[in-house]
């Protein structure tokens, strides 16, 4: 009995982590989505980027710290890029145009990743100061960079609420995210709004790439996952509500933990009829509000 209580304690804690992983991605992604109406599915490409930026930036320096400083960084302007360069250009012509193009940059950039770094898996080694474990009750410890990755994730949540709760930038989106329209005539610069937006959420995608390296693997199938767990995610939370990604993207966490070890056969189309469940019951997400 105690075993089964550690190995369920176990899988919570592991459902948690990768569920505030996904919130980290998923939350750039749902704004871009519920405030600019924009369909990117490149965002997830994004995290994959910062993972490998990672790995590089660890080759090259030695420091972990310096590649969770730098990389989401570049992950930011990269979105930014995008969305100034390419989106931007199509977004007028619908989602249509937007699922061709972000889907076609997601794979360009998948390419270029193999070819540069191959398909294996490339490890990332935790810093010494995070390594080994901290005692819980009894014989159960919890790897004291796991903590880290919660203490992490929970420190970029509460900045997102303070930005969005507290700050005129949050004023902006949240009008954004109500009337985007009626935003732009009240003198709100939506076009620098939304830019913002995407620098920001393809920040915390680079954020999410790097902590997960030394969790996880780095490798070029990131992408094709993540990208999925993302659309779930917004699906279920609900377009543009971050409380909604935040309470989707823990449940898909669970999920995906649980399923594994109790129901492997089906543990891949599990949070589909999650999706499925929540939109027979609440067609616009958990959080969603009908416009």
């Amino acid at each position: 009995m105690e075993t089964q209580l550690t190995i369920i304690f176990g899988l919570i804690l592991h459902g948690l982590i990768y569920g505030m992983l996904i919130f980290l991605v998923a939350s750039g992604f749902t704004l871009a989505f519920g405030m600019m109406d924009i369909l990117n599915f490149a965002h997830a490409s994004v995290y994959m980027i910062g993972a490998f930026l990672c790995y590089q930036i660890i080759q090259w320096t030695s420091n972990y710290w310096i590649a969770l400083l730098v990389a989401p960084v570049l992950c930011g302007l990269i979105g930014i890029f995008m969305e100034r360069i390419f989106i931007r250009k199509v977004h007028a012509a619908g989602h249509v145009n937007e699922l061709l193009l972000t889907f076609g940059i997601a794979m360009v950039i998948t390419e270029v990743v193999k070819w540069v770094y191959g398909t294996a898996p490339l490890p990332i080694s935790v810093p010494p100061i995070l390594r080994g474990s901290i005692p819980i009750f009894r014989d159960v410890t919890f790897p004291v960079y796991r903590a880290f990755i919660l203490v992490l994730s929970c420190t970029v949540l509460f900045l997102m609420v303070l930005i969005l709760k507290k700050t005129k930038l949050g004023i902006s989106i949240r009008a954004c995210v109500q009337d985007n329209e009626m935003a732009n005539a009240l003198g709100t610069n939506v076009s620098l709004v939304f830019m913002t937006v995407m620098g920001l959420g393809s920040w915390l995608a680079g954020v999410a790439g790097v902590i997960v390296g030394p969790y996880l693997t780095v490798n070029p199938d990131m992408y094709a996952q993540m990208i999925l767990d993302c659309f779930v995610v917004v699906a279920v939370g609900g377009l543009g509500s971050l409380g909604g990604a935040l309470v989707a993207s823990l449940l898909v966490g669970q999920i995906q933990s649980f399923g594994i070890i109790f129901l492997p056969r089906i543990s891949l189309i599990l949070i589909y009829l999650l999706m499925a469940l929540v939109f027979v019951f609440k067609p616009t997400g958990l959080f969603g509000e009908k416009e």
